[in-house]
């Protein structure tokens, strides 16, 4: 199903009026309105291509009907989604979930819904069919030299992949650690994973990243072989200058600073990238901004402070991305809430003001440094970010347009009520 653009603004007629009131006041609010719009329609998020079917628990996967089959309706998914906010200008593939059968049609489909491929990510926490050797034990990380090797091939058949759709990034995230004590030999486990990391790292073009992600827990649970930003940066380092620490915001153990971790990752210029989602317990991957919207402008606050400080640019010098699961919501819907989030809490750090900022925190005004924060933080920026989609040829209120035109009717008309799309 597509939306097609008359239709977006006979559905955005009957809101202009009072849109349009609702940013005049804004505009005349906010000094530096327009700088911050342009911000916005430049700023673009990641769609993960296994967050389009409904996700599962440990328990059970409900699925909700008209599921994407394939790579090509993922991408006719985005595309929806990217009319309706025009901010969800890429997709991150995850192989061997979504294995382009033919690269170059794939890389044209994703360019007629003004799509490009962002990072490609590889899959070692799962044996698949036909697998010669198990991951159940690890896979860098393995004991048997080839087993690691197997895993060393499969990212590098990721990279050609990657090379093909236009990616310029790997990300890699591992499921190896251990269970019980005395399960590994932690030294061990790190120098394996390293060499197996230096030969994937080898193997990357000129022009890429590749993305070291870390994980507190889970499926792990005494220890995992990148645990945390230390370990991850510790790997990125002895890498290379092409390697980088991904941070998940649900990879943390509970009530971790992330906006402080960031904060020193970009200070040493080894931030690459960032998966969002949100938590109450672990990672839950629930809806960007549902549990800590707070927590996730603060984020933004460090994001805009240190990019600013080495003169990255906001929409290229780092990878955004979603990683999320849902399970009991429609998951397009979440994608749309999710993409809103982000762009809110972007909007809100955009507002902040660094001079006076910097001023209180060089006078130790604690109470000064909050209010500024806080100010930005509860101005609502709404009008700002519609206005953004609007210019764009997007919707003012997408999830409304979403509902109104029964999408996910349409879709399950489509392809049928039992479809189950590829991934979770």
């Amino acid at each position: 199903m597509e939306i097609e653009k008359y239709q977006i603004a006979e559905y955005n007629d009957p809101v202009l009026n009072a849109h349009q009131k609702a940013f005049a006041y804004i505009a005349s609010t906010v000094p530096n309105a327009e700088a911050i719009i342009e911000k916005l329609r430049a700023f673009q998020v990641a769609i993960p291509s296994w967050a389009l079917g409904t996700g599962g628990t440990r328990f059970a996967r409900f699925a909700g009907g008209g599921e994407p089959r394939n790579l090509e309706e993922k991408i006719m998914d985005i595309g929806l989604l990217h009319a309706l906010n025009r901010s969800s200008g890429a997709i991150s593939l995850h192989i061997p979930w979504d294995i382009p059968s033919n690269p170059a049609n794939i890389r044209a489909l994703a360019a007629q819904y003004g799509l490009s491929f962002d990072a490609m990510n590889s899959n070692t926490f799962q044996d698949q069919p036909g697998q010669p050797l198990s991951y159940k034990y690890g896979s860098l990380q393995h004991t048997d030299s080839a087993t690691r090797q197997q895993a060393i091939d499969h990212n590098i058949e990721v990279i050609n992949y990657g090379i093909e759709l236009g990616s310029t990034s790997l990300t890699v995230w591992l499921a190896d650690g251990s269970c019980f004590p005395g399960q590994l030999n932690f030294r061990k486990a790190f120098q394996n994973t390293l060499s197996g990391l230096q030969e994937i790292y080898k193997a990357l073009p000129e022009n890429w990243k590749m993305f070291v992600e870390y994980k507190a827990f889970e499926p792990n649970f005494y220890s995992t072989t990148v645990g945390d930003w230390g370990q991850s940066l510790l790997y990125a380092n002895k890498l290379g200058e092409k390697a980088y620490t991904l941070v998940d915001l649900g990879h943390h153990l509970p009530n971790a600073n992330i906006e402080q971790i960031v904060s020193l990752l970009l200070m040493e210029g080894k931030l690459g990238g960032f998966h969002f989602n949100d938590s109450k317990y672990g990672d839950d991957d629930l809806t960007v901004g549902s549990i800590k919207p707070y927590q996730l402008f603060l984020i933004f606050n460090e994001l805009i402070d240190g990019m600013d400080a080495r003169g990255m640019e906001h929409t290229t010098d780092l990878g955004w991305m979603i990683d999320a699961s849902h399970n009991v919501k429609d998951p397009l819907e979440d994608l749309l809430q999710s993409v809103e989030a982000i762009m809110l809490a972007y909007a809100q750090a955009l507002l902040v003001d660094r001079r006076q900022l910097a001023e209180a925190q060089k006078l130790n005004d604690v109470v000064r440094a909050q209010e500024i924060l806080q100010q930005a933080y509860r101005t609502d920026v709404r009008p700002l970010v519609a206005e953004a989609r609007l210019r764009d040829g997007g919707a003012l209120m997408p999830l409304c347009i979403f509902r109104s035109s029964e999408v996910r009717k349409n879709l399950i008309r489509e392809r049928g009520s039992v479809s189950v799309a590829t991934g979770l």
